[in-house]
């Protein structure tokens, strides 16, 4: 039987620059997330806690990115396969059905923010206009083999539900050209961080199917950190070292809450409907700890407990990138038979019988500092067939001086767009 390969690809983007905006409570968000919402980030946990526990250093990903991604090939999958995903994925007990609408749903908000008033310039004039807060868009294409029989219904489904656009594309005949059409659409859509995601080579004349996912965020800090009062101090490093790093401050209103180990802070973007929350073990050594008790359940509690306080904060300037492979990971998180040839079984994909996953990359920027935040990422999943209170107080003095783990969450619908932890903001 011929070896036909298909690959699965999503990129995304995270930028942020600082301004100040009205905040709303910190912890207004859907008082519980949406099934496929909620989904993603019990998954986002389970992704983390696996990929947290290779090594020590640094990491950065967009685990909603890369479940959109696997929700795609899931539709795609029947029987045990599906199972196995299902599981992994957190979908089980929801039909197609449901999952279709739930992203359909999920797209909306994400693509459709709401609109504020602020000042424009216009030439030489400034005036007012209804703007969005920020910019956020979530978009995905299908780049098939021309003449391939794919599944009518499936590819319908995920055009109309994922709103993905289809493009023909000739891989048989012009594998390179076709890598660099896909490369250049994932750059544009990345605001060119994302660049050569696929390999040279990655793409052959076997090559069936590529799924794209892009994600784009652009916001203003809420709060902005004054440049002038950024300092070299020491970050504490795990292995009882320290590093001098600059680290910003400021003293102003946010989200906090506490528990006997932990601190936690929600900073703002501009309008408040995105949030970082900041988890900072209170022992310089406590990540660990943090980490065997980060799940999507603890992460809700936690932030469900966050109340408008005055805090002085101090928080490292952070950049770094994390790459890494995927099927191991995913392996171990339960899918197997989506990677084995015979046994995978995507015959809603295609008919034929053919396709299984061979490998899953994933790759991430992230670059925090006075003005905000800015994150790329890009995951590709490769198939082969082969077959307050009004008296004054003491402000709450929150210390990032050592290992932390953080999150960047879409409040309305309250999914984690974005998740990781700096152990040394140096490297």
């Amino acid at each position: 039987m011929s070896n036909h390969k298909a690959f699965l690809v999503t990129g995304l983007l995270v930028m942020a620059a600082a301004a100040a905006a009205v905040a709303a409570p910190p912890n207004q968000m859907a008082k519980e997330p949406a099934p496929v919402a909620g989904a993603s980030n019990r998954f986002a946990t389970d992704l983390y806690a696996q990929l947290a526990a290779k090594d020590r250093d640094n990491l950065f990903l967009s685990p909603s990115s890369i479940h959109a991604a696997l929700a795609m090939t899931y539709l795609g999958a029947r029987a045990e396969t599906a199972q196995e995903m299902a599981k992994a994925l957190h979908l089980e007990g929801l039909k197609n059905e449901d999952v279709l609408a739930g992203y359909e749903s999920l797209l909306k908000q994400l693509n459709e923010p709401p609109k504020i008033t602020d000042w424009q310039m216009e030439g030489e004039k400034v005036v007012r206009k209804q703007v969005p807060p920020y910019q956020l868009h979530m978009v995905n294409a299908l780049w098939a083999q021309k003449s391939y029989p794919f599944g009518p219904e499936y590819m319908r489904s995920v055009q109309q539900h994922f709103q993905a656009r289809l493009e023909m594309m000739d891989f048989e005949t012009q594998p390179e050209p076709s890598r660099k059409t896909i490369n250049e659409w994932v750059e544009q859509q990345t605001n060119n961080r994302i660049k050569d995601l696929i390999p040279q080579g990655a793409i052959d004349p076997l090559t069936r199917l590529v799924l794209t996912n892009a994600v784009y965020f652009k916001s203003n800090w809420s709060e902005k950190f004054w440049k002038g009062a950024t300092k070299d101090k020491p970050f504490h490093l795990l292995d009882g070292g320290k590093v001098d790093v600059p680290q910003m401050v400021q003293k102003d209103k946010f989200g906090y809450a506490e528990t006997e180990d932990l601190q936690v802070l929600s900073l703002p973007y501009r309008a408040d409907q995105l949030d970082m929350i900041v988890l900072l073990p209170k022992a310089n050594d406590g990540l660990g700890k943090l980490e065997k008790q980060l799940t999507a359940a603890s992460l809700t509690e936690w932030t469900k407990q966050l109340k408008t306080e005055d805090v002085q904060v101090t928080l490292p300037k952070w950049k770094f990138e994390s790459s890494f492979t995927l099927k191991k990971t995913l392996e171990a998180m339960g899918v197997k038979l989506a990677f084995l040839w015979p046994g995978a079984d995507f015959t809603a994909m295609s008919p034929t019988g053919e396709l299984y996953i061979s490998e899953a990359v994933h790759k991430a920027f992230v670059a925090v500092d006075e003005e905000g935040t800015e994150a790329a990422a890009a995951t590709a999943v490769i198939m082969a067939a082969g077959a307050a209170p009004m008296r004054p107080k003491e402000p709450k003095v929150f210390t990032a001086d050592h290992p932390f783990v953080f999150t960047i969450r879409h409040k309305a619908s309250g999914v984690v767009l974005f998740m990781g932890r700096v152990t040394n903001p140096g490297k």
